[in-house]
């Protein structure tokens, strides 16, 4: 895994995008050879050209990513791939025409347009059925070996052998710690007596995670496990293992201190600056674009339910401070008229046929925008939440008001990968992937949000 701006990215997956925008420009060009020969596009001194190859290459690896083309698990297959190809070509098609349409001097003809998508399809195709071919080897897994055989190792060895992304696992044992409760199968148990770094190397593990609860005392092997560093054997521990695969930061296995030592939680002058800057330029590019949306969407409201068209309520935001959230009704009128907050629900019978739409494509938020240019808001960061739920979570759920240290945002890490909370266990869940957020938010962790939401929009995932 590579790490960029402190969080985690495959390897495989980031030269899988820069190989396939090499593919992407290559195929510009030999198009352009084929169907226009002799045109100088390929001589030194033509300029124009090489623009327009590099707007259709990011295009189209805009509009795969969009489309969780580089999430998806790569042992797929060849005809999965293929039909998750066809759309994203669909998408990338279509960008790449506005492109041209707006900025008239990049465009190079249909032709040439339509035989450079059908030569970067077949490039794509044939690398990702190969990196197919190839995960079937044993080339990609890494080798892991768990100190613990608990709870915490059960857990962290169904998160590696559910990891469907791009990082293959093989777990070869676990190595049990005394007063221990074993959690995993007695079979993968592995006999002790011998040092750590003798068993690693039998097993040949390359990485060693403790998914050990209780560290203190002589039985804990800080020693050996010196050793294993010292001979070349990755050490991490099991909050580490988690923040790195699942890009949550687990709350049962923190202790205060961790926070206080541990790295990343940056908050600095400079960053507050940029992301400050990226919130009223973001802000403004689509309260801009949505024009059109927002103005059919505030008609259907008052056709179907009447006025009011907008919902006011009190979220908790920045610093504990509260706020007036501002989104489309898409609840009846009298959706509390018993005056008790409720969670929102799978099917919630409160919400109104236009409100299940416009939940789905997520059009509700748009209003959200004018709190980030109020600045209670920021574009990507943990969700605000009502002062009743945040009052009952802060009891319930460790670190809970942690979330509270940067500004909410309209969507977050949270969002993207986790379904609505409606319990204190899914607040929980969401909690973690905030803890992430707040603990390794950049500019760069934004981008990847937002490209994630798209994503959420576009394929109508994890509405109610």
């Amino acid at each position: 895994m590579l790490k960029i701006s402190n969080h985690y990215v495959s390897k495989i997956a980031s030269a899988l995008l820069l190989l396939e925008i090499g593919i992407l420009i290559a195929s510009a060009y030999l198009a352009a050879a084929i169907r226009l020969p002799g045109a100088g596009f390929l001589r030194a001194e033509d300029q124009q050209f090489f623009p327009s190859a590099i707007a259709f290459a990011l295009s189209m690896v805009f509009a795969m990513t969009a489309l969780g083309m580089y999430q998806h698990d790569f042992r797929e297959g060849f005809r999965n791939t293929l039909l998750r190809l066809m759309p994203s070509f669909l998408l990338g098609f279509a960008i790449t025409a506005l492109v041209f349409y707006m900025m008239p001097s990049f465009y190079f003809g249909r032709g040439v347009l339509l035989m450079m998508i059908a030569i970067a399809a077949c490039g794509i195709l044939a690398v990702r059925v190969l990196l197919f071919k190839s995960s079937e080897s044993r080339l990609l897994e890494s080798r892991i070996l768990f100190l613990g055989s608990g709870t915490l190792a059960k857990e962290c060895a169904d998160l590696a052998a559910n990891n469907n992304g791009y990082h293959k696992y093989d777990v070869v044992g676990f190595v049990p710690m005394p007063d221990e409760t074993p959690a995993v199968a007695s079979g993968a148990v592995l006999p002790v007596g011998k040092s750590l770094v003798s068993i690693a190397r039998e097993r040949g593990a390359q990485e060693i995670v403790v998914a050990v609860q209780n560290r203190r005392g002589g039985a804990f092997p800080i020693r050996e496990l010196l050793d294993c560093k010292l001979n070349g054997i990755k050490v991490i521990d099991s909050a580490t293992f988690f923040e790195r695969e699942a890009c949550q930061i687990r709350v049962d296995s923190l202790q205060p201190s961790w926070f206080v030592f541990g790295t990343g939680f940056d908050q600095g002058f400079l960053r507050s600056l940029v992301k400050r800057a990226f919130d009223l330029f973001a802000s403004m590019l689509i309260f801009i674009g949505t024009l059109p949306v927002t103005a059919i969407t505030a008609l259907l409201i008052y056709l179907e339910d009447g006025a009011p068209i907008f919902y006011r309520q009190e979220r908790v935001g920045e610093d504990g401070y509260t706020f007036m959230v501002l989104k489309f009704r898409s609840m009846r009128k009298d959706a509390e008229k018993d005056g008790a907050p409720k969670w929102a629900s799978t099917g919630d019978p409160r919400t109104t046929r236009v409100g299940r739409v416009i939940r789905k494509l997520r059009i509700d938020e748009i209003p959200q925008i004018l709190n980030v240019l109020k600045g209670e808001m920021s574009f990507v960061g943990p969700r605000p939440e009502r002062p009743f739920f945040v009052e009952q979570l802060c009891e319930q759920v460790p670190y809970y008001n942690m979330r509270h240290s940067i500004k909410p945002g309209i969507t977050g890490l949270a969002q993207v990968r986790y379904q609505y909370g409606a319990s204190v266990e899914d607040a929980v869940q969401k909690l973690q992937y905030d803890l992430y957020y707040v603990k390794n938010n950049s500019l760069f962790l934004d981008l990847l949000i937002l490209l994630d939401t798209l994503q959420v929009v576009l394929l109508s995932k994890g509405s109610r």
